[in-house]
Protein backbone atom coordinates (compact mmCIF):
# COMPACT_ATOMS: atom_id res chain seq x y z
CA UNK A 1 0.00 0.00 0.00
CA UNK A 2 1.73 3.00 -1.24
CA UNK A 3 2.00 6.45 0.31
CA UNK A 4 -1.51 8.14 -1.02
CA UNK A 5 0.11 10.36 -3.72
CA UNK A 6 3.39 11.78 -4.46
CA UNK A 7 5.15 12.46 -1.19
CA UNK A 8 8.36 13.81 -0.19
CA UNK A 9 9.89 14.61 3.08
CA UNK A 10 12.65 17.04 3.11
CA UNK A 11 14.78 17.44 6.36
CA UNK A 12 17.42 19.39 7.79
CA UNK A 13 17.42 16.32 10.59
CA UNK A 14 16.37 12.59 10.61
CA UNK A 15 19.00 11.07 12.71
CA UNK A 16 19.39 11.23 16.66
CA UNK A 17 22.51 10.22 18.30
CA UNK A 18 22.25 8.05 20.94
CA UNK A 19 24.07 8.31 24.59
CA UNK A 20 26.82 5.14 23.91
CA UNK A 21 27.26 5.95 20.62
CA UNK A 22 25.74 5.39 17.20
CA UNK A 23 22.90 7.11 15.26
CA UNK A 24 18.86 6.07 15.56
CA UNK A 25 16.52 7.37 13.31
CA UNK A 26 14.93 10.15 14.55
CA UNK A 27 11.28 11.46 14.20
CA UNK A 28 10.88 13.00 10.31
CA UNK A 29 12.42 9.39 9.23
CA UNK A 30 9.69 7.97 11.35
CA UNK A 31 7.39 10.18 9.75
CA UNK A 32 8.36 9.24 6.27
CA UNK A 33 7.73 5.41 7.23
CA UNK A 34 3.99 6.42 8.20
CA UNK A 35 2.86 8.00 5.72
CA UNK A 36 4.21 5.28 3.50
CA UNK A 37 1.12 3.53 5.03
CA UNK A 38 3.34 0.17 5.71
CA UNK A 39 0.93 -2.84 5.90
CA UNK A 40 0.32 -4.15 8.99
CA UNK A 41 2.86 -6.87 10.39
CA UNK A 42 5.23 -6.55 7.51
CA UNK A 43 8.63 -4.63 8.19
CA UNK A 44 9.02 -0.80 6.27
CA UNK A 45 10.99 -1.27 3.40
CA UNK A 46 13.82 1.11 3.41
CA UNK A 47 16.52 1.80 0.92
CA UNK A 48 19.35 4.44 1.94
CA UNK A 49 21.49 6.50 -0.68
CA UNK A 50 24.72 7.20 0.77
CA UNK A 51 25.54 8.66 -2.81
CA UNK A 52 26.47 12.30 -1.60
CA UNK A 53 28.90 11.29 0.50
CA UNK A 54 30.54 8.02 -1.97
CA UNK A 55 29.15 5.47 -0.35
CA UNK A 56 30.73 4.74 2.52
CA UNK A 57 30.74 1.47 4.11
CA UNK A 58 30.89 2.93 8.02
CA UNK A 59 27.91 5.06 7.59
CA UNK A 60 26.32 2.16 5.82
CA UNK A 61 26.79 -0.20 8.83
CA UNK A 62 25.12 2.59 11.05
CA UNK A 63 22.43 2.60 8.83
CA UNK A 64 21.91 -0.92 9.25
CA UNK A 65 22.20 -1.21 12.59
CA UNK A 66 19.77 1.78 13.55
CA UNK A 67 17.59 0.06 10.76
CA UNK A 68 17.55 -2.87 12.80
CA UNK A 69 16.80 -0.98 16.32
CA UNK A 70 13.55 0.47 14.21
CA UNK A 71 12.07 -2.42 12.98
CA UNK A 72 13.08 -1.44 9.54
CA UNK A 73 14.08 -3.63 6.63
CA UNK A 74 17.26 -1.41 5.09
CA UNK A 75 18.38 -1.99 2.11
CA UNK A 76 21.75 0.52 1.31
CA UNK A 77 22.06 1.15 -2.33
CA UNK A 78 25.01 1.97 -3.12
CA UNK A 79 26.49 3.14 -6.70
CA UNK A 80 30.49 3.31 -5.72
CA UNK A 81 32.12 1.53 -7.40
CA UNK A 82 28.99 -0.13 -9.39
CA UNK A 83 25.46 -0.48 -8.39
CA UNK A 84 25.31 -2.96 -5.43
CA UNK A 85 21.93 -4.31 -6.55
CA UNK A 86 21.39 -5.79 -10.00
CA UNK A 87 18.19 -3.23 -10.79
CA UNK A 88 18.59 0.23 -8.65
CA UNK A 89 15.46 1.82 -10.47
CA UNK A 90 13.16 -1.35 -9.57
CA UNK A 91 15.19 -1.53 -5.73
CA UNK A 92 13.44 2.02 -5.50
CA UNK A 93 9.98 0.92 -6.72
CA UNK A 94 10.41 -1.97 -4.36
CA UNK A 95 10.79 0.48 -1.65
CA UNK A 96 8.46 1.80 1.47
CA UNK A 97 10.93 4.97 1.61
CA UNK A 98 14.10 6.20 0.07
CA UNK A 99 16.24 8.23 2.18
CA UNK A 100 18.86 10.19 0.94
CA UNK A 101 22.36 11.23 3.35
CA UNK A 102 23.85 14.63 3.10
CA UNK A 103 27.08 15.28 1.69
CA UNK A 104 27.87 16.55 -1.63
CA UNK A 105 24.65 17.44 -3.57
CA UNK A 106 26.30 18.21 -6.70
CA UNK A 107 28.14 15.08 -7.13
CA UNK A 108 25.12 13.07 -5.98
CA UNK A 109 23.33 14.95 -9.07
CA UNK A 110 25.97 13.84 -11.32
CA UNK A 111 26.61 10.37 -10.41
CA UNK A 112 22.47 9.83 -10.45
CA UNK A 113 22.04 11.14 -14.02
CA UNK A 114 25.08 8.45 -14.95
CA UNK A 115 23.12 5.82 -13.49
CA UNK A 116 19.87 7.02 -14.79
CA UNK A 117 18.34 7.47 -11.28
CA UNK A 118 16.96 10.93 -12.07
CA UNK A 119 14.45 9.18 -14.05
CA UNK A 120 14.00 6.33 -11.62
CA UNK A 121 13.22 8.53 -9.04
CA UNK A 122 10.24 10.63 -10.14
CA UNK A 123 8.70 6.94 -11.12
CA UNK A 124 9.20 5.92 -7.25
CA UNK A 125 7.94 9.31 -6.30
CA UNK A 126 4.88 8.81 -8.71
CA UNK A 127 4.19 5.92 -7.91
CA UNK A 128 3.94 6.42 -4.34
CA UNK A 129 6.65 5.54 -2.58
CA UNK A 130 8.01 8.01 0.12
CA UNK A 131 10.88 10.11 -0.98
CA UNK A 132 13.21 11.55 1.91
CA UNK A 133 16.44 12.88 3.52
CA UNK A 134 18.78 15.38 5.11
CA UNK A 135 20.74 18.32 3.32
CA UNK A 136 22.15 17.50 0.02
CA UNK A 137 19.01 14.61 0.21
CA UNK A 138 17.08 17.57 1.04
CA UNK A 139 18.19 20.09 -2.01
CA UNK A 140 18.27 16.78 -4.46
CA UNK A 141 14.22 16.70 -4.89
CA UNK A 142 13.98 20.59 -5.35
CA UNK A 143 15.28 22.75 -8.35
CA UNK A 144 18.13 23.84 -6.38
CA UNK A 145 19.58 25.57 -3.34
CA UNK A 146 22.88 26.79 -1.50
CA UNK A 147 25.77 24.25 -1.36
CA UNK A 148 29.44 23.69 -0.16
CA UNK A 149 29.93 20.75 -2.56
CA UNK A 150 32.00 23.22 -4.32
CA UNK A 151 34.38 24.82 -1.59
CA UNK A 152 34.18 25.97 1.66
CA UNK A 153 31.79 29.27 0.51
CA UNK A 154 28.24 28.11 0.18
CA UNK A 155 27.43 28.50 -3.48
CA UNK A 156 23.92 27.91 -5.33
CA UNK A 157 23.32 24.88 -6.96
CA UNK A 158 20.29 24.98 -10.02
CA UNK A 159 20.47 21.57 -11.32
CA UNK A 160 18.36 19.58 -8.66
CA UNK A 161 15.79 16.80 -10.07
CA UNK A 162 12.83 19.19 -9.99
CA UNK A 163 10.67 17.05 -8.39
CA UNK A 164 9.23 20.04 -6.29
CA UNK A 165 9.51 23.34 -8.16
CA UNK A 166 11.24 25.18 -5.46
CA UNK A 167 14.70 26.09 -4.22
CA UNK A 168 15.92 24.51 -0.82
CA UNK A 169 17.55 25.79 2.20
CA UNK A 170 18.97 23.62 4.27
CA UNK A 171 21.01 23.90 7.93
CA UNK A 172 19.22 27.54 7.88
CA UNK A 173 19.93 28.52 11.61
CA UNK A 174 23.09 26.74 12.24
CA UNK A 175 25.51 28.04 9.22
CA UNK A 176 25.97 31.36 9.31
CA UNK A 177 25.84 32.60 5.27
CA UNK A 178 22.79 30.01 4.24
CA UNK A 179 19.87 32.80 5.15
CA UNK A 180 21.80 35.53 3.55
CA UNK A 181 22.43 33.49 0.58
CA UNK A 182 18.97 32.36 -0.26
CA UNK A 183 17.68 35.86 0.32
CA UNK A 184 20.23 36.80 -2.23
CA UNK A 185 19.40 33.90 -4.86
CA UNK A 186 16.23 34.49 -4.76
CA UNK A 187 16.22 38.94 -5.16
CA UNK A 188 18.21 37.99 -7.96
CA UNK A 189 15.97 35.65 -9.42
CA UNK A 190 18.72 31.98 -9.23
CA UNK A 191 16.63 30.81 -7.54
CA UNK A 192 12.71 31.29 -7.19
CA UNK A 193 10.72 30.49 -4.49
CA UNK A 194 12.68 28.91 -1.55
CA UNK A 195 11.62 26.55 1.58
CA UNK A 196 14.15 26.05 4.11
CA UNK A 197 14.77 24.27 7.22
CA UNK A 198 16.69 24.82 10.44
CA UNK A 199 18.56 21.78 11.75
CA UNK A 200 15.71 19.10 12.91
CA UNK A 201 13.06 20.01 10.59
CA UNK A 202 11.15 18.68 8.07
CA UNK A 203 9.39 19.68 5.12
CA UNK A 204 6.18 17.29 4.04
CA UNK A 205 5.01 17.83 0.29
CA UNK A 206 1.99 16.13 -1.30
CA UNK A 207 2.43 16.09 -4.78
CA UNK A 208 4.02 19.54 -5.19
CA UNK A 209 2.28 21.17 -2.47
CA UNK A 210 4.01 22.11 1.09
CA UNK A 211 1.08 20.75 3.40
CA UNK A 212 3.33 20.85 6.70
CA UNK A 213 6.24 21.33 8.70
CA UNK A 214 8.00 19.10 11.14
CA UNK A 215 10.08 19.26 14.00
CA UNK A 216 12.33 17.42 16.51
CA UNK A 217 13.60 20.11 18.29
CA UNK A 218 11.45 22.56 20.14
CA UNK A 219 11.73 26.02 18.94
CA UNK A 220 13.16 24.94 15.43
CA UNK A 221 11.69 27.10 12.28
CA UNK A 222 10.57 26.43 8.72
CA UNK A 223 10.50 29.27 6.10
CA UNK A 224 9.33 30.37 3.05
CA UNK A 225 11.34 33.06 0.92
CA UNK A 226 9.94 34.64 -1.57
CA UNK A 227 10.83 38.11 -4.02
CA UNK A 228 8.71 40.72 -3.59
CA UNK A 229 7.21 42.77 -6.35
CA UNK A 230 10.29 46.00 -5.53
CA UNK A 231 13.04 43.28 -6.51
CA UNK A 232 13.36 42.39 -2.23
CA UNK A 233 12.48 39.52 -0.55
CA UNK A 234 10.21 38.62 1.78
CA UNK A 235 10.42 35.53 4.48
CA UNK A 236 7.26 33.99 6.10
CA UNK A 237 7.96 32.08 9.16
CA UNK A 238 6.04 28.37 9.59
CA UNK A 239 5.69 27.04 12.84
CA UNK A 240 6.39 22.99 12.74
CA UNK A 241 4.32 20.33 14.47
CA UNK A 242 6.20 18.41 16.69
CA UNK A 243 7.48 14.80 15.93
Amino acid sequence: MPAEGPTVVATSGGWTRRERGGLDWAGTAHLAVELARVPAGRRPRITYLGTAGGDQRSWAAEVHAAGERAGFSTTVLDLFPMPSVEDPALQLLDSDVVWVGGGSVANLLAVWRVHALDAAFRAAWEAGVVLGGVSAGSICWFTGGTTDSFGTELRPVTNGLGLLPYGNGVHYDSEARRRPLVHELVGSGVLGETHCSDDGVGLVYRGTDLVEAVTEVAGKGAYVVRRDGAGGVVETRLEPRRV
